[in-house]
Order: C-alpha cells, then structure tokens, then sequence
C-alpha cells in the first residue's frame, strides 16, 4: 500500500524506536501531522542507562532524553505524555485513547516496547521489591541504594549483572540469585559465564546459580529476605527484580493483528494491517542474516526499525538492515555484542581473559556468526561487517593477537 501522500501519522509508545520514526519521518521530507503517544510522563528517552551511569548517579537526568522538548515543537510533532491508548479502530483508522479520546491516522506505528515479566513468588509485592525498566523505577530504587545496605538481585542476565556492578561500586552488599547453572545462560557461551561470574566474584558478588527462589518474606509490608528451596534465608534491604521482559502486544492482538511473542512484521516493519507498522522490543521480525524469525530486545532493534517503518510511509527505498548488536557495561567491562550466537558449533578465543581484554567468535560450519567482545572495540567492530556478508574466517587467524583485526577482515572479505 502507498501511505507517501498519509496526512497523519500517528505512534504509540514514545521510547527509542518513536523518536527514531519521528527523527526520520521529518528528515525524510514528511510534512504531514505527527503525534507520539506515551503512557510515562517523561519525552522519549534511553532506557540502557538506567541500570548503569543514571543508577550511580553519573549522568543527569537531561541527557536521557533523545531531542528536547523544543525539538519537538520545532518539528511540529505533537507529544501526548502521560497518555494511555486503550484500542485501535483498523475501520475507523482511528487510536482510541482513555477518557473517551481519540487521534485518527492514514498510517500508525506501534512502538509499545515491553515490561519486566513479574517475579512469581510470595511476597512479591512487598515495598522494597522492584523492577527495574523506566525512569520512575529507578527514581524509587536509588534513595534505598545506601552503603551497606543488602540487595538481593533476582536473575543474572544483564539488567541484574549491571545493578549488581552499580550497587558494589555503591558499597552495598550484593546478593545475586540465579536459577540457571550459570549467568548470562540465554544469551552467551559458559567461556563468557565463567568470566563474568569470576569478575562479580572478585569485585564481592555473592553469586549463587542454581537457585530456586521459594519467595520474599518482610515485616510491617517491607521486604526482608529471599527464602531459596533448601530453606535458606538471604537477609535483604532491598530486592531487585531483572527476570527477563514481555512483549506488549495487547493492543494489536485486541485490534486482530498478527501477533506471536511479538506484533509480527515484515523486513519493512508492517503489520497484517498494510496501513499499520510496529517497531522495537514489540516486535516478532524476520533476521536476514539468519533466516529465521525473532524479537530483539535492542536499541539496534529499536533505531533500525524506526528508519524501516519510516521509510515505508514515506515511500522510500528500504534502509540496510545492520548485523543485531547489543552492549552491557560492568566495572570497568565493556562487554559488545555483535550477531546472534544460538547454533554455534565452535569457540574462537582471542586475547586473554586474565587480562579483562579478549572476545570470544562464535563459528558455525566454518562461518563467523557472532562476537562477545570484552574491552575489545576492533574485534567488535570488525566481526560486525564479517558477519553481515557470512565470511568465513580462519580460527587460526582469529586467535593471532599479532594481526589486527583489520588485516583479518581484509583477508576474510576478499
């Protein structure tokens, strides 16, 4: 369907893949009206931060958001903060909102993004049990992230390892409690487990995988301590919660769009609805350089997918799609993601972990299909393009620290 001549363009949810719609739409020559409907009260802003430098204290809350508020009036873009929509009319084109409102649209975006899964255990909703996924969350965490305290982090993937670094660095001590038999167990190799649970370990994690939370016991309606299956009591001042996050779908699946963990999307971000287009963590989405179907949890997700859905409403050529890349800091670990690593068949280390600088390639059939790079800028960078064009790369060449990665590239693409 041709939307080039849409008189109004309309996007609920104002994260990262909105302001990168609204971003694109006007640089690509839309003129047209532009609304972006959010349910916090905050304009578009980075949420990767949040369990970082924002935690500690280190970046002031104004270089969160993505453009100033002056940005959007400039841009004649509309805000609606602090709004719910509660459904969509397809017939009517129309976005319902709550108190009997509504926004019409020749083209919509659904950039709803995702909320923390619930931890699903008595005591559960005692004060001082928290997620950890907007702005107001860490507004309510941070006066309780107190030298000394005691937190307990449930789940020990990377929003759960990132707090966990934060608070040491805090001076509080840290308890981290994960079912799995190690960290990081979804989304890494044991070779990138076994370092960082070594790290967290020597920075003064207590870290204890193979636990089973039974549930939260408190006083006076105050979380005081995890109880585990053995028996085991972990005292707690506070208690975090990172076990993984849900895609909201609720509207679209309301609204009878294609839906499956995820608004399912073309490589051009479009729904079922060919005048309706969803973007970011919401999404189920083709991987080209896989070929296979998934939902990515990324702000690359979220930046690509907001220039596709803009350039199909503007008409425009398809924009490349990149290679998925994720990062997370701890201490002073820089871990870079580049690809998916599910169905490697080999490990390439390079570099020496001892040294806290190395990556970890991920092989299959011969074939680089993705890095974990810790401290490692070229091996990440380098594996980025090697993986978009499905070279085959030598392990031997990978492990010599004495050719850069550029040669290696060089040699791998020609």
């Amino acid at each position: 369907m041709d939307l080039s001549d849409a008189k109004s363009v309309v996007i609920v949810g104002a994260g990262q893949a909105a302001a990168q719609a609204c971003q694109s739409l006007r640089m690509g020559g839309y003129e047209g009206g532009l609304t972006v409907i959010g349910d916090e009260p905050a304009l578009p802003y980075q949420r990767p931060p949040l369990s970082k430098a924002y935690m500690k204290g280190d970046l002031p809350e104004e270089r969160l958001y993505f453009k100033p508020a002056a940005w959007y009036e400039d841009n004649n873009i509309e805000v609606m903060l602090g709004v719910s929509a509660t459904g969509i009319d397809r017939r009517a084109q129309r976005v319902l909102l709550e108190n009997d409102g509504h926004v019409d649209y020749d083209a919509l975006i659904l950039a709803t993004g995702s909320r923390p899964r619930k931890l699903p255990v008595e005591g559960a909703d005692l004060g001082g049990v928290h997620d950890l996924r907007g702005l107001a969350d860490v507004e309510r965490i941070r006066p309780q992230m107190i030298e000394g305290h005691r937190l307990v982090v449930v789940g020990a993937g990377y929003i759960g390892l990132e707090a966990a670094a934060v608070a040491r660095q805090m001076g509080l001590e840290v308890t981290v409690l994960e079912m799995a038999a190690r960290v990081l167990a979804r989304v890494t190799s044991p070779v990138m487990s076994d370092f960082f649970e070594a790290e967290h370990s020597r920075q003064g994690v207590d870290l204890r995988v193979g636990a089973r939370l039974e549930g939260l016991k408190g006083q006076g309606g105050k979380v005081t301590g995890a109880v585990l299956g053995d028996g085991t009591e972990v005292p707690a001042d506070i208690v975090l919660v990172g076990i993984g996050i849900l895609p909201n779908t609720e509207l679209a699946e309301a609204a009878g769009i294609g839906c499956k963990d995820g608004i399912i999307v073309d490589r051009d971000a479009r729904t079922s609805d060919p005048r309706i287009f969803a973007a970011g963590d919401c999404t189920r989405r083709l991987l080209v350089h896989y070929g296979r179907e998934g939902r990515l949890e990324s702000v690359h997700n979220a930046i690509e997918q907001g220039k596709l859905a803009a350039a199909a409403i503007l008409g425009k050529p398809r924009p490349p799609e990149d290679c998925p890349w994720f990062w997370s800091d701890q201490y002073d670990l820089k871990l870079q993601i580049a690809g998916l690593s599910e169905g490697y068949d080999d490990i390439i280390v390079r570099g020496d972990p001892d040294a806290r600088k190395f990556a970890a390639f991920y092989m299959r059939a011969g074939r680089l299909i993705a890095v974990d790079a810790v401290n490692s800028g070229p091996e990440f960078m380098a594996s980025k393009k090697l993986i978009m064009v499905g070279a085959s790369v030598a392990p031997a060449d990978l492990q010599d620290t004495s050719t850069s990665m550029k040669e290696i590239a060089a040699k791998a693409a020609a």
